[in-house]
């Protein structure tokens, strides 16, 4: 069984959960204290040495960086639940192509916003509201690309959902649940797609971290 460390408050852990659940895979979560900073404490870094969550210990075989624990556990598993990366050379690309997206112009938009109106509260600290605003507007620019490409297609890699979608879930809800999801709501196609990944079963069991523990 996988051993999955990290914590049900972490989006990056909620992200390797939910390929679990759509993969059928069976994981044992291994809570790792964020506010108590157990992922500093050397026994952690002497395996993720950057001190953070989550890492996966796989038989031995250790990995971190959430995206690349979801590619390794889909190719591991093939045949087993949704498939989520294409193997046909071009629809493969395409996913590429989508996954660049994801992490490029949606990740690196939305997740400044996130710590600023999510993880920056929990520890007590005021958001910087021009940090918000400034991210914001790109944000937004980036989604109007995102309602183009969507007219399109039902995914944004084709018509199948693959890992690319799954992957702005977590930053995405959060994102939603910090009261900004007329963002996503006022583009009707961006909207359809939200509404759809949202809606998976895999993300409905681990999106509020107390399912994230364990799947047998």
């Amino acid at each position: 069984m996988v051993k999955l460390y990290g914590s049900p408050i972490s989006t990056c852990t909620r992200l390797v959960a939910l390929v679990c659940k759509e993969k059928n895979i069976p994981y044992e979560l291994i809570q790792v204290d964020l506010f108590k900073g157990e992922q500093k404490a050397p026994s952690f870094t002497a395996l993720q040495p950057f001190g953070q969550v989550p890492y996966i210990d796989d038989d031995g075989f250790i990995l971190y960086e959430s995206r690349a624990i979801a590619r390794y556990l889909i190719m591991k598993y093939p045949n087993q639940g949704t498939p989520l990366i294409p193997s046909d050379p071009k629809a493969n690309a395409l996913f590429e192509q989508a996954a660049s997206i994801e992490i490029f112009n949606f990740n690196t938009s939305i997740q400044p916003i996130v710590f600023e109106k999510v993880f920056k509260p929990r520890r007590g600290l005021q958001p910087n509201e021009e940090r918000v605003n400034e991210m914001l507007a790109i944000l937004q620019s980036k989604l109007d690309a995102y309602e183009v490409i969507l007219s399109k297609q039902k995914y944004l890699a084709g018509d199948s959902v693959t890992l690319a979608d799954l992957c702005h879930l977590p930053q995405g809800t959060a994102f939603c649940g910090a009261g900004f999801a007329e963002v996503f709501e006022s583009r009707s196609n961006l909207a359809r797609w939200w509404k759809d990944i949202s809606n998976r079963p895999a993300w409905l069991a681990v999106k509020d971290g107390t399912s994230v523990r364990n799947i047998e």
